[in-house]
Formats: C-alpha cells, structure tokens, sequence
C-alpha cells in the first residue's frame, strides 16, 4: 500500500490552518545516530518530520511559511546527490523522487547546505516556529541561534490522535506482517526452545516482510521472565529455556508505511503435570479473555484511560477476591499489586504514540489494548493484546483478535 502525496499535503495545509500569520515553522528529519566510531544505527526519521512529508532520509529539514495575508509556501532542504559520497554512504534519494512523495514542488526543494543562507532572512521577518516534541538533536540547537515564539508539537499531536483512513489501513497491514511472522513462530515452541530461537525467528520474519526496523524492542519471556514487563535482551541456552507447562509471552510489532503494530500473544508449553498448577492457568486465561472481552464492549467516544482501567481493575478485584487472593474489603491500590500496568495507549507512528493522555477517546483514536494480569503468588502472569480504533459508537479490532479459544496457544510437550 502507498499513501499518496495528497495525503501528506493535506497535513501540511491543516497545519497552516493553525498556525498565526506572519510565522514561520522549522522542522528536522535529524541525523544518524552512531552505534560506533564509524557505524551508525538504521535511520529513522522524527515522526512529526515523516508525518508531514512522508519521507525518510537523514537530515531534511522542512520550512512552512504563512504570510501576513494568509498566503503560505514551503521549501524542502534535503542531501543532494553526490557520485563520490554516494560510492562510500549509500544512495541519496533524487530532488524529483522527494517530490513526487512528499507534493512539494522540486523547485522548492534545495540542498541542505543552503538551509543557513536561505533562512537567514526568515528569522527576521517571521515569528519562528519549532516542534517542541521533536527528539532530534537539531532543534535545540536551532532554538538556541534564533528567538522562538512558539510550539506546533500541541496542534501536530492533536492533529496525529485522530487517524485518517490511510493510517488505520496502514496499522492493519502492519498487525497482519506481525501476526505472520508469530504464526510462523509458534512452529518452534516446544520444550527446550529458548527465548532467542523464538526473537530471531519473529525479527527475520518481520524483516523480510520489509519491516526493517520494528515498532519497539520484540519481548519473548519464558517462565517468569514474563514478570519483566519490558524483558528485551533474548536468553540464549544458558538462560531461559522451555520447558512443560512454562508460559511464553510474547509482545511484537511490525511497522509498515511508517506505522505500528502492537500485539502481544501468550503460549502455553503443554500441561503442566500439577492439576492445580494447571488449573491456576486456565483461571488467569479466563480472566484475561474477560478484560478482553469488556475492553472491547467499553471503549467508544467520551471514555478515558482512566474509566478503562478503572472497569479493568473492578472486574479483577472479583476474580481475585473469588480466588481468596484479596480480601472483600480490598482496595483499588491492592488491585494494582496484580494488575501492574495500564490498559491502554495510543498507537500510530509511534507504538506509544503521541497524546493529550486524559482527552476523552474520539472516533478516529487507534489504541492498543492490553489487560495484564499478574499474580506472583502462582508464579504466572501474562497479558494479551491486540489493536483498535474508535468507532463512531465503540471500537473495532484492527488486528485479528483471535477467537476467544485461539487466545492462548497451547503446544503439548510430544512435539
């Protein structure tokens, strides 16, 4: 899929519409990052950059102009091709190749080194403006040689939480590379199989689905490695290995056209040989598909993150309570002992993406929803997610959701 140019003009142009007259906006795509003296990481450039343009090369900038009658125009700063930088650095993307993606006209595109003598007239005659949200490492030192009067990262994170058609298509396609990529996975879950054999094995499918860099760091927890949330660096044999009855989560993302997925699945590695060990597991399933199942029902236009996990936290109050894990006089903060993190994000171009977190949800939000449940007490706990956006009168799932009997994976141990 391909989102046009259009699509990127119009952002631009809605923009303008928020901006004063008689200003100017600045924003960087920023640099390559070093992973060594001689080595950078893959580029990926600031959203808010992508976002408005769509392109994806290392130190572009882009200038939006208002004028004083309301009239705008635009330049585009970009590395120009060069034979002998290119021979050592890779192939720079031609001016006329920048247009046709991002719609702005070639003869308002220019070579980065011009952007000091171009703009240096700008600074005098317009109030500068910078995207305060921005992570690259440019706009700090850009603010610091000019006076700025202003910040467009409110009015780009309003206008980046409600997601155009092309976007929501863009996350479902990246939630179908991602569910490959754990079908093909899920092959390899049987006892003795380590958490880096299932990374490399989702990385690789991922990748040569052309999702290069993915959304987040992939987590792939065995046993009780599933109690660190945020559980990134694979164990190799010497660490983590499955075995019968172990829980395996996982939580992955593939980007396309920039944007992301967010999907977490649990497997269970056979039954375990301990009937109330098994039993303990069939019981925080049936919780968790509950949360799933009432999250879905429970988001729609005016609700919060804070009345979701509210709703989340009421229903395992009861389940724990019935399990005699909590008291009947329990409290909201003896729920969070087990139910640690919160329900729900925004999602776009970025996995957590950018948000005004306590505006009420709007048609339109893309959320990934992930009720967790964790009960050190039983040695398990695990969570399962999947994506949505906002309908005009609930949600609907953006990735596949699975069956309320696929929800869990189940590998018996003869394979």
């Amino acid at each position: 899929m391909i989102i046009t140019s259009e699509v990127y003009e119009n952002r631009r142009r809605e923009l303008i519409n928020r901006i004063p007259e008689g200003s100017a906006v600045f924003l960087f795509a920023g640099k390559g990052r070093p992973m060594s003296q001689d080595t950078d990481y893959r580029f990926l450039p600031d959203r808010n950059f992508f976002y408005l343009t769509g392109l994806t090369y290392e130190d572009g900038r882009l200038v939006i102009i208002k004028e004083k009658d309301g009239s705008s125009r635009q330049m585009l700063f970009a590395l120009k091709q060069s034979e002998i930088v290119e021979r050592w650095h890779g192939k720079r993307v031609p001016f006329e190749v920048l247009s046709r993606t991002s719609g702005i006209a070639t003869e308002n595109i220019f070579d980065v080194e011009e952007f000091d003598e171009k703009v240096y007239d700008l600074l005098r005659e317009y109030e500068v403006l910078i995207d305060g949200t921005s992570i690259a490492s440019e706009v700090s030192s850009f603010s610091s040689s000019c006076e700025v009067y202003g910040d467009v990262g409110p009015a780009l994170t309003d206008m980046r939480m409600v997601k155009s058609q092309e976007e929501t298509d863009a996350i479902v396609e990246a939630a179908v590379i991602t569910e490959e990529a754990i079908d093909e996975m899920k092959t390899l879950i049987r006892p003795g199989v380590t958490e880096l054999m299932l990374y490399t094995k989702l990385e690789y499918e991922m990748a040569r689905r052309g999702s290069l860099i993915p959304a987040f760091s992939t987590i792939v927890s065995i046993g009780t490695n599933a109690f660190y949330l945020h559980h990134s660096e694979p164990e190799d044999a010497s660490g983590a290995v499955a075995k019968k009855g172990d829980i395996i989560q996982i939580d992955v993302g593939a980007r396309c056209m920039g944007y992301c997925a967010d999907i977490s699945r649990v497997f269970i590695v056979g039954v375990p040989d301990d009937e109330e060990e098994a039993s303990r597991r069939q019981k925080l399933l049936t919780l968790i598909r509950t949360l799933r199942k009432r999250a879905f029902e429970f988001i729609a236009p005016g609700q919060t993150f804070t009345t979701l996990n509210q709703e989340m936290r009421r229903i395992t109050g009861e389940y724990l309570t019935e399990w005699g894990l909590l008291k009947k006089d329990y409290t909201d903060e003896d729920v969070k002992a087990y139910y640690w993190h919160n329900t729900s994000h925004h999602m776009g171009l970025d996995v957590h993406d950018i948000c005004e977190r306590e505006k009420p949800f709007a048609e339109g939000n893309c959320l990934a929803v992930e009720p967790g449940v964790y009960i050190k007490e039983w040695g398990i706990g695990f969570r399962i997610e999947d994506d949505v956006v906002v309908t005009s009168d609930g949600c609907r799932l953006l990735s596949s959701g699975l069956d309320s009997d696929e929800s869990v994976y189940v590998k018996g141990s003869d394979i």
